[in-house]
């Protein structure tokens, strides 16, 4: 891959990013063609270095792949095979790892989802699966549903301390993963334990192994339901190491082996598993699972395990900064690095915790990044040559292609043009599930490529460096488009006396049918109410761009580790119906 001198004015065919990137690492940085197994085996350090750590359990790699093949001998015993797909619903402990590794093995993927339970049941039943897995905590009610509703005859079921026992486990650790525990658990004849499960492929004796494949579906997994409803997304061996690879460029190094902590964030998400699992492992790094920690609790094991490397998501940096609990002289240098996904940031939320981790002796520029499920989880990297905010998410990764399209058409546009945001590259998804919906984002453009059409709205420049103004494209009625970080910003800069955070909501105009309408949500400091504050508002805003109304919060809320924009747009619509009604 060389670096583009000519400049044509696309940005996807001059690729001005590269230049950021150093010569030798172009030249031999390639998209691996292998299988998960055979790459992590390749970059682990050796057998009988621990892999993974997980409440006080160190499990090396000759235990991880031990593990893989006995549950690949075990999923074969108990029906599945190559092309099926196998339900499981776990948090992120070793038995995932496990049963990802065992699935490749066999020619299966799995399949997690994380929604309401007769979402998951519908799930399970499209998957054609006999048999399926999830925690001990499964209750019998639950279990009752999927029998009845999803075709599944067998429930295996992990329990989550059969690896490491409870007196590791700190008490108010204890406390969260207990009350998983909510009703009478799952018992009966279709159901089995772990150790059962393995005891059956110990006594397995047919064949074990696919034909290894790199193409074909090894997980799938559910879109958040952040911009709409939820969709599965599929991704193969092939698709999730094109993105790891492009993320591990940068190990353990001179003896020293950084430690990435992973709490709560569960894996029926892609980058939870892609990013946050597949490349630590890949890259040398001590993972360290801690699935069951309550998300307000992150701060204390933030200060027990102090890691190198954490994925500090908005809501996680705001239960960092707000629970009161992490002194003032707490010392933060044991991070390698700062820096956000997940959701976009306003210029507010990133100079409050800028400095935060300044005032905490943490010196790192916090940066963000870009991505989405489709794209194996990410597109950019925090690399950038100015200063991150205003939609800043650095530059495209190595071997990825962004371009900027008219959204909806193959048409590019040049450097600082408003568009839809595309991108082709090893990380692509194979698709969703349903064959239209996948027609509709994954276009082969004149160049060749297949492209995938994000949705979202932002622009480049002329070093590369990508922008991301709004989810999705959203005109008002009169004119004018409803960029949703762009106008957060305007009054995020308008530092408008007594607003501690903002966020915009930007839900359909059931009078202009295509248009929409501004809803802007405030958590004010003591003293302050929403009177004190609009016209500043107004002031910083152009009109079309001004809110239909400003609502106070105490707090931004949060949902599936996101501004629960979801949520408050329901109660906008809901409470636009009983106004007409």
């Amino acid at each position: 891959m060389q670096k583009s001198t000519t400049m044509t004015g696309k940005p996807s065919v001059d690729k001005p990013w590269l230049k950021f990137y150093p010569q030798e690492l172009l030249d031999n940085l390639k998209a691996p063609a292998c299988t998960l197994h055979q790459y992590l085996e390749s970059m682990m350090p050796g057998l009988d270095t621990v892999a993974m750590h997980y409440y006080g359990a160190d499990i090396t790699w000759r235990e991880l792949f031990a593990q893989s093949d006995a549950a690949a001998r075990s999923l074969k015993a108990i029906g599945f095979g190559p092309g099926d797909q196998i339900p499981v619903f776990l948090r992120s402990v070793p038995e995932f790892v496990y049963l990802l590794l065992a699935a490749e093995k066999i020619g299966a993927s799995l399949l997690c989802r994380d929604n309401t339970l007769q979402e998951n049941v519908d799930a399970v039943r499209a998957s054609g699966a006999k048999a399926m897995i999830a925690h001990d905590f499964l209750t019998q009610t639950e279990l009752e549903a999927y029998l009845a509703g999803s075709g599944v005859k067998k429930v295996v079921l992990v329990n989550p301390t059969q690896c490491c026992g409870r007196k590791a486990i700190p008490d108010y650790v204890l406390n969260a993963l207990d009350s998983n525990y909510t009703g009478p658990c799952a018992s009966g004849s279709a159901v089995e334990g772990w150790a059962v499960f393995l005891a059956r492929g110990a006594m397995y004796n047919g064949p074990v192994e696919a034909p290894a494949d790199i193409d074909r579906p090894l997980f799938r997994a559910y879109t958040s339901g952040a911009t709409g409803p939820s969709k599965q997304v599929i991704h193969s061996a092939r698709t999730m190491l094109g993105v790891v690879a492009q993320l591990n460029m940068y190990g353990a190094v001179d003896g020293f082996r950084p430690t990435w902590l992973l709490t709560i964030l569960p894996p029926c998400l892609i980058a939870i598993v892609v990013s946050m699992i597949l490349m630590p492992l890949a890259s040398n790094k001590l993972l360290i699972l801690d699935p069951f920690c309550d998300v307000h609790d992150v701060d204390l094991e933030f200060m027990r395990y102090r890691p190198n490397l954490w994925p500090t998501i908005p809501m996680f940096i705001e239960i960092l900064m707000n629970n009161g609990r992490v002194p003032d002289d707490y010392d933060m240098s044991h991070l390698l690095s700062s820096g956000t996904g997940c959701e976009a940031m306003n210029n507010r939320q990133i100079r409050r915790i800028q400095k935060f981790f300044d005032d905490h002796n943490c010196h790192f520029t916090f940066a963000s990044n870009y991505g989405s499920s489709e794209v194996g989880s990410t597109v950019t990297l925090p690399f950038s040559n100015i200063a991150f905010g205003d939609g800043n998410v650095g530059i495209p990764m190595p071997l990825t292609t962004v371009g900027i399209f008219k959204h909806g058409t193959t048409k590019e546009l040049g450097y600082n043009e408003t568009g839809e945001i595309c991108v082709s590259g090893p990380g692509v998804m194979l698709g969703y599930d349903n064959e239209a919906a996948t027609r509709k984002v994954l276009m082969r453009h004149e160049d060749g490529k297949m492209w995938l059409h994000m949705g979202d709205t932002g622009y480049m420049n002329e070093d590369g460096n990508v922008f991301v103004l709004s989810r999705g494209k959203s005109p008002r009625h009169g004119g004018g488009y409803l960029d949703t970080l762009h106008l957060e910003n305007q009054v995020a800069d308008a530092e408008i006396e007594g607003i501690d955070d903002e966020f915009f909501v930007v839900i359909p105009d059931r009078d202009h049918p295509g248009c929409f309408l501004p809803y802007l949500y405030v958590a004010l400091e003591d003293g302050y109410s929403v009177d004190s504050v609009r016209d500043q508002v107004n002031e910083a805003l152009e009109p079309h761009m001004r809110p239909v109304e400003i609502l106070s919060v105490p707090s931004r809320p949060f949902f599936h580790f996101k501004t629960n924009r979801v949520g408050l747009t329901k109660e906008l619509l809901d409470a636009q119906a009983r106004r007409s009604a």
